[in-house]
C-alpha cells in the first residue's frame, strides 16, 4: 500500500494540530511523505528520528529547529 500526498497532508495536519503525539512513518512511505512535508511552510517545526530499518518516527515542536 502506497501513501498519497493528500493522505501524507492529513497525517501532518493531524500531528500540527496534536491530534496525534507523533506519526511513524514507513520506510516505503518516506519519500511521499517527505515531498509534501518539506513544502510545509512550518517544516521546521517538524523532528524525524530515524529508527533502525529505515522507518522515521515524527513530532511536531513548539520551536522550530535550526
Amino acid at each position: 500500500m502506497n501513501v498519497t500526498e493528500q493522505e501524507a497532508k492529513q497525517h501532518i495536519e493531524q500531528l500540527r494540530t496534536r491530534n496525534i503525539p507523533h506519526l511513524l512513518v514507513k520506510k516505503e512511505h518516506f519519500l511521499t511523505f517527505r515531498h509534501v512535508l518539506v513544502q510545509q511552510e512550518d517544516f521546521k517545526h517538524f523532528r524525524g528520528v530515524a529508527q533502525r530499518g529505515g522507518d522515521v518516527i515524527y513530532y511536531y515542536m513548539d520551536e522550530p529547529r535550526s
